[in-house]
């Protein structure tokens, strides 16, 4: 088997050591080129090189959920074709690394090599589904060029929050669960907002749903985790359907103690829910307007502001090595 490594040296939980170690793993089962990236967007194009050579069987994501993301739009830069291009493996190294862990990988790289290596033996994978957020025509976000997702994308207060995290983390700030909570907390507190929403959900065929503050889209369950407690907006998400979508729309003191606190005890069988919460499942595609300016995350890296962007869901884009 032929592989490519992508390692992100900035990786947050792997040291030089531990990735040389899961090199020397990895390359005495296959023949193995490991790549250390060195831009924003390195992963991509090293992903779009291995889609189009015709020479790669695999390629091992070594890093966060941002590199996987980046990994993931190299390969899936022409389109979806889960047979002809490269499978994906993941190996985690971030903060939080929701895509591996809601895979069912280990959350630490050592056991998740073994883990893939086992699974490569075993020949075990499956084909997931991917979401993609595009310019939607006829708006003046139209020209923004389209981009996949893994697991989450936000338009409105979750995406504010990614935007001031990773101002912190300029900064020189530890990319930790305190530094996001503390973030939200601000956000909060300056959301311009957050009584009357600004955001428009139209579907085909169904009824807009309207002043939503938050908009959160979810490709699997869990949303996210806080340590080792995973997060569900959207329970119901899965990598074989559609989208689903949470939408907030108040977030006054009360509300935003409600809800938080539906997050933190949320399940797979229940996430938030009350009168100002609306859950959608399993969506192939839709648009998110907003009045005003509103700030985008995918897979938690913040992409400026838009007003408009529709989504898709792509069931079976990608195999995956589980």
């Amino acid at each position: 088997m032929r592989a490519l490594l992508v390692v992100n040296p900035a990786a947050t939980t792997t040291s030089a050591r531990t990735r040389d170690v899961l090199i020397h793993a990895l390359a005495s089962e296959m023949k193995l080129e490991a790549v250390t990236t060195e831009y924003r967007g390195h992963a991509r194009d090293l992903g779009r090189q291995a889609a189009e050579s015709q020479d790669v069987d695999l390629v091992v994501a070594l890093g966060g959920d941002g590199t996987v993301n980046e990994v993931v739009n190299g390969l899936l830069h022409d389109g979806p074709d889960p047979e002809r291009l490269p499978r994906l493996a993941v190996v985690p190294g971030g903060s939080t690394n929701v895509f591996a862990r809601a895979l069912g990988l280990p959350n630490d790289a050592v056991e998740a090599t073994g883990a893939l290596l086992d699974a490569l033996r075993e020949g075990s994978g499956r084909t997931v589904g991917m979401g993609i957020a595009s310019g939607t025509p006829g708006t003046e976000d139209e020209g923004v060029p389209a981009r996949w997702f893994t697991f989450c994308a936000g338009l409105g207060f979750d995406a504010g929050v990614v935007g001031r995290v990773e101002q912190q983390r300029e900064r020189g700030k530890k990319s930790t669960h305190a530094l996001y909570m503390r973030q939200a907390l601000r956000q909060f507190l300056q959301e311009p907002n957050r009584r009357h929403g600004t955001i428009t959900l139209e579907r085909p065929g169904a009824e807009p749903v309207t002043d939503l503050v938050l908009s959160i889209v979810c490709n699997t369950a869990p949303w996210t985790y806080l340590g080792n407690r995973p997060v569900y907006a959207s329970p119901k998400a899965s990598f074989d359907t559609g989208l689903d979508v949470l939408g907030l729309s108040r977030m006054s003191t009360l509300a935003v103690a409600r809800y938080a606190t539906q997050l933190l005890t949320s399940s797979p069988e229940r996430g938030p829910h009350g009168k100002h919460a609306a859950s959608l499942h399993d969506l192939d595609q839709f648009t998110l307007h907003s009045k005003v300016p509103l700030p985008l995350q995918m897979d938690g890296d913040h992409l400026g502001l838009r007003t408009s962007v529709t989504f898709t869901g792509v069931r079976r884009a990608l195999r995956v090595i589980v």
